[in-house]
């Protein structure tokens, strides 16, 4: 299916940051928290080939890690709280950061890669 107009590069990963069809951007790119429909209900585009792998966690991790530590760092909550206590604190926020990036890292991926046309190749293992 062809898209009714052209999609740039930024506009694919706009769309896949929302969770929405990069060619169409009204249909879900999602069925559920991880698992990629494998055609827009919308428009029709098929997203079965294109495969994320790891690049998602990759740049959760690169987010979560490289920005939102230091700021754990930087904000001293010791004198409110014991140590325990801020260290609990920062492990739950970040893993709720994580959880919630993670879908829009796949998303922004799958975007790129829908984009830039890189669909996985089937493999023959003899």
């Amino acid at each position: 299916m062809t898209c009714p107009e052209e999609t740039t590069f930024r506009k694919a990963a706009r769309r896949g940051v929302l969770g929405r069809c990069p060619c169409c951007g009204k249909g879900r790119l999602f069925a559920r928290y991880l698992k990629q429909v494998d055609s827009c209900a919308s428009c029709g585009e098929c997203f079965a080939g294109l495969r994320t792998d790891d690049a998602a966690p990759w740049a959760t991790i690169i987010v979560v890690g490289h920005v939102f530590l230091p700021l754990a760092f930087l904000v001293d909550l010791t004198h409110v709280m014991p140590l325990w206590a801020e260290m609990t604190l920062w492990s739950g926020v970040f893993a709720t950061l994580s959880l919630a990036l993670l879908p829009r890292a796949k998303g922004m991926m799958l975007g790129v890669l829908w984009q830039t046309r890189a669909t996985a190749e089937p493999t023959i293992v003899s």
